[in-house]
């Protein structure tokens, strides 16, 4: 069952723009904001009523999709369906229902994006998945330039985030090296809607 700690860590991922995801990240900062309350015993009762209804979704999101899974094969597919769309799929992860684990949906976001990378002059390549640190390879081609490296590095971020909203810290290494970046320093980008959780550019 999830805990008031999974919107506390909920990161501050793609789509800003997209209203459903907004209210999710409100939902975060109104949990956040349950601190701060000064009576204790309020505090105590909203964060017992919040972690209720997190458990009672939880239980009716797993029903469901036992009840889905039961159609053998065609509920299997609306299953499959379900993790790829971005909404639903955020959710699943956050009741820790995704019926793909976050291994798997980080290669599935890196092999999905490595088309767009290399249409943009880029290699993309996945060093390792550990312990929520997913740690990526990003070479941008010899004509390239910083600007060009700062547009595949948001989009491969965007891709990673919206298939692993979960993922604790993203290192993307080698646009350092490439001519014509020299003095470019990664843009830093906050993690978490609450929490700090960054996401950097390291060198190799």
């Amino acid at each position: 069952m999830p805990s008031l700690l999974n919107f506390l860590d909920w990161p501050d991922n793609p789509m800003p723009d997209d209203k459903d995801f907004q209210k999710v990240q409100r939902i975060g900062e109104l949990v956040g904001q349950l601190e701060n309350i000064p009576d204790a015993e309020t505090r105590t009762g909203a964060k017992a009523l919040v972690q209720m209804l997190l458990d009672l979704h939880a239980a009716g999101l797993e029903r469901v999709m036992e009840i889905i899974a039961k159609g053998g094969e065609p509920g299997l597919n609306t299953i499959d369906d379900l993790g790829r769309d971005p909404l639903v799929s955020s959710l699943l992860v956050l009741y820790g229902l995704h019926p793909v684990d976050f291994e798997g949906r980080v290669a599935q976001a890196v092999e999905k994006v490595r088309p767009h990378v290399r249409k943009g002059g880029g290699e993309l390549e996945l060093l390792s998945t550990e312990s929520g640190v997913v740690r990526l390879r990003l070479q941008v081609s010899g004509h390239g330039c910083a600007s060009t490296g700062k547009t595949l590095k948001a989009m491969v971020e965007d891709a990673l985030y919206e298939a692993a909203p979960d993922l604790g810290r993203l290192l993307i290494e080698g646009l350092e090296e490439q001519p014509g970046s020299s003095g470019f320093v990664p843009l830093g980008k906050l993690g978490g809607v609450i929490s700090a959780a960054p996401v950097m550019s390291e060198p190799s």
